[in-house]
């Protein structure tokens, strides 16, 4: 047996297809569906395997991802859920990272509309802030570029937003918290001049208002980091706080090292819960309960949507899609001592 056909065999077995149609990707000749062909171009990547020339057609839209620092695992999730979808989708993605002090969002819209890209997708970036210029996007509007935003709907920019429901993970984790008999509960989120952290804000005042009878509840801003969470725990444990409501992972987990830096234990002195779910997170030591942004049923969604307008070349307008998380309930959330 040659080593071609030992290869084929190999990576039909991991694709559970036959060789004739690993032979017929290879080849770029014959039927073979799409679901079929991406199973058999994902077994060639996990054995190892160079791919066949032809696996990528000429006419693929180049689509430029622009996401904000891939340090946070969320932002990571994002960015491989969309350079999966749009490989699905038939298109490549040109993925770029806005990192504060490097390149801004402006600047890589500029190199990748030089670069020839048909379309964009924009996650947390400056159309999340009710600070940020929004004349970048009514620019490639007026250009005719398709884009869509996630996490980050401004109803000024012309096209659609997929994002989490925000509010509606604030009250299931306020929900779980108030039937382990919490009271004492702070929100530690974001700066509510970015959208997200604004929806939690609002949500977590009405929340706290209509089931606690709090009108004035504890809420902290800041950046949505390991160290500025942390930094801002000890406030919290001096206001005898029995349980923290984050708005990212990256803050639970600033808030935990906080509170075990203090003495107190998670979840027996104080419960703490996270917001994105991504994929480390239920290694920790505790295991954190968090919020799970939907990350795949918004990619999944918003590549779509990307890909018909390039289809149909339509002008495109704002439009808003809420999708709901899901709290996971694990072990760094317990009974109010």
């Amino acid at each position: 047996m040659t080593k071609k056909r030992t290869s084929m065999a190999d990576i039909a077995t991991h694709a559970g297809v036959s060789t004739a149609t690993v032979s017929r990707v290879f080849n770029g000749v014959g039927q073979v569906s799409a679901p079929t062909r991406i199973k058999v171009l994902t077994a060639i990547d996990e054995l190892g395997y160079d791919r066949p020339a032809s696996s990528a057609p000429p006419s693929s839209p180049g689509i430029g991802v622009v996401v904000p620092e891939l340090t946070n695992p969320v932002f990571s999730a994002f960015a491989h859920c969309l350079q999966v979808e749009i490989a699905h989708a038939g298109g490549i993605a040109m993925i770029r990272s806005q990192t504060p002090g490097a390149t801004s969002e402006a600047e890589h819209i500029s190199s990748l509309l030089a670069h020839g890209v048909d379309g964009l997708v924009f996650v947390s970036g400056r159309h999340a802030d009710h600070l940020g210029d929004v004349s970048p996007y009514l620019d490639l509007a007026g250009r005719k570029v398709p884009f869509v935003t996630i996490n980050g709907a401004r109803p000024e920019i012309p096209a659609p937003d997929f994002s989490t429901g925000d509010a509606l993970g604030i009250r299931a984790a306020l929900a779980h918290l108030r039937e382990l008999g919490h009271t004492r509960i702070a929100l530690l989120g974001g700066r509510t001049h970015v959208v997200p952290a604004r929806r939690k804000a609002r949500a977590f005042r009405a929340a706290m208002a209509a089931d606690f009878g709090q009108d004035d509840p504890v809420v902290v801003e800041t950046f949505y980091t390991f160290e500025a969470a942390a930094a801002a725990t000890p406030d919290l444990i001096a206001q005898d706080v029995s349980a923290i409501v984050t708005g990212s992972d990256l803050q639970a987990l600033g808030a935990i090292s906080a509170l075990r830096a203090h003495g107190l234990r998670t979840p027996e002195d104080v419960s703490v819960i996270g917001f994105d779910d991504s994929f480390l997170i239920p290694h920790l030591g505790p295991p954190l309960t968090t919020v799970r942004q939907p990350v795949t049923a918004i990619v999944s969604s918003a590549v779509r949507a990307l890909f018909e307008a390039l289809a149909n070349r339509e002008p495109q307008s704002h439009a808003d899609f809420t999708f709901t998380p899901d709290l996971v309930v694990r072990s760094s959330t317990g009974r109010a001592a």
